[in-house]
């Protein structure tokens, strides 16, 4: 299997690469999920205030790019039904 993901979205990146970013959502999930992401951040201090803006975001979206990387990784999507006969 080529290190290099060749179709898709993130066909030229590396596998290594994808399996950084989506170890960076997953902690991002998890800090969204727990209120720990700030969306603005101000903090006023003798001469002057600071204002710092993050473009917000929901957990659907990192859910759907967990989802993309997945799949261009091959990784399948959880656990599989099971039958009994």
């Amino acid at each position: 299997m080529s290190d290099i993901i060749q179709v898709g979205v993130f066909a030229g990146m590396s596998r290594g690469a994808l399996e950084g970013y989506r170890a960076q959502l997953q902690a991002a999930l998890i800090e969204l999920g727990t209120g720990q992401k700030a969306v603005t951040v101000a903090y006023s201090q003798g001469t002057g205030a600071r204002n710092v803006t993050f473009a917000p975001t929901d957990d659907e979206k990192i859910r759907g790019l967990i989802r993309q990387i997945n799949a261009a990784l091959g990784i399948s999507r959880g656990a599989r039904s099971v039958v009994f006969r």
